[in-house]
Formats: structure tokens, C-alpha cells, sequence
């Protein structure tokens, strides 16, 4: 449920949080809480070791269209055309867990980098 500033509270069964440009982890901290986007870590990047892409290398985008250290907590984003290529395989690992089918993944993303 959405808890409101003036005490009313309205039911949901998913949130969707379109906010336009700015870091992810930011987001989910405001969202959510500190400590849930310390647990995630960064979102995006490859870790090629730059400036705003901090290693270690990744070998896939961070925590993107894919399942994260928050269980049931998952990022979708990015522009029109990653938007609409990757909203389906988010929705088929969705589904696939929701109709109780094996969807293994190599592995949960290591958390390097914070806040």
C-alpha cells in the first residue's frame, strides 16, 4: 500500500516509480529505504573503472532487469529503445517465477559500491 502525507493510505499491488534521469540507488533510498539501496549497491555500469563507473568489472549491467540482493525487488529503466527490449525478458522472469517455473540466474550481484 502507498502511505500519503495526510494519513490515508491507498492499497497497490505493484508501485511504479517513473522519476525521469538520476541514480537508481538514490532513488530506492528515497523509495524505500537507506539500508535497502546499501543492500542492492549501484545500479548501471560495467564496471569499466572510470570515474562514474567505479570497477570491478561487472561483465553485465548492475542489478538491471534482473533479479538483486532485495528479494522481490527488481530495476527497469533506461531509454525508449532499452525500455522496450528488455521490459519483455523482465516480464518473462517475472511470469516464470509467478507460475512457480525454475528461472536459475548465475548469480546475485556482488555489492561493491554504496550510497
Amino acid at each position: 500500500s502507498v502511505l500519503l502525507s495526510d494519513g490515508s493510505e491507498l492499497p497497490a499491488d505493484l508501485i511504479v516509480y517513473a522519476t525521469g534521469y538520476g541514480s537508481m540507488n538514490g532513488w530506492a533510498a528515497d523509495l524505500i529505504s537507506r539500508e535497502t539501496a546499501d543492500k542492492v549497491g549501484k545500479c548501471w555500469g560495467l564496471g569499466s573503472n572510470t570515474t562514474k563507473d567505479p570497477g570491478p568489472w561487472e561483465g553485465e549491467l548492475r542489478n538491471m532487469w534482473k533479479p538483486t540482493q532485495q528479494e522481490a525487488l527488481w530495476f527497469h529503466g533506461g531509454n525508449l529503445h532499452q525500455s522496450r527490449h528488455y521490459s519483455q525478458f523482465l516480464a518473462l522472469q517475472l511470469k516464470a517465477r509467478q507460475a512457480g517455473l525454475a528461472t536459475p540466474v548465475y548469480g546475485l550481484q556482488q555489492v561493491h559500491h554504496k550510497g
